[in-house]
């Protein structure tokens, strides 16, 4: 009986949500702070420290940029195979984005469409354009701004994450 209040104490530590389902979960990363927020409903829960893009104060604009985008997307992907530990595909670019890269012509007008109805669909956006793709939240270290544009936590945070939210979780990136 003690080893097991020591077990349920344990995992009340390590996630402080348990016990209580997540509902509406959503994340904001605040870029400025290196902080990413994990609410449920409304509620902040959990915040967690991460590394951004090699060039971290940009909003991204193009492929190989190194920086992380800023806006509102969604989980598109959960992958628990990644090279970077789990990860969580991030619906970048976002309508917002096509519509700068239609403007300034680094994406075509099949390619906007495409994203335009990836994003009304919920699924996963055109990631091979000259916008850019291919941003998720992964672990594989929080110290520093290593990452091609993508938002990386902790491998035990990273995993506490990935356990809390599903695809189509909301995900908004500020400056």
């Amino acid at each position: 009986m003690t080893l097991f209040i020591s077990l349920l104490i344990c995992v009340i530590c390590v996630y402080p949500w348990q016990g209580q389902p997540i509902e509406k979960p959503r994340i904001v990363v605040y870029k400025r702070e290196r902080k990413l927020e994990l609410y449920s409903n409304k509620k902040l829960i959990r915040t967690y420290r991460v590394g951004l893009g090699f060039s971290p104060v940009a909003d991204k604009v193009r492929e190989g940029d190194g920086a992380t985008p800023e806006g509102d997307f969604y989980v598109f992907v959960k992958n628990n195979k990644s090279a970077y530990y789990l990860s969580l595909g991030v619906s970048y670019p976002n309508v917002e984005d096509a519509e700068r890269g239609l403007r300034d012509g680094l994406i075509n007008r099949a390619q906007y469409n495409a994203i335009v109805e990836a994003h009304k669909k919920k699924t996963a956006p055109p990631q091979y354009t000259k916008l850019g793709g291919l941003i998720y939240i992964h672990g594989n270290g929080a110290k520093s701004d290593w990452t091609w544009g993508c938002v990386a936590l902790e491998n035990e945070q990273m995993k506490e994450l990935f356990d809390a939210v599903s695809v189509g979780t909301p995900v908004t990136i500020k400056p």
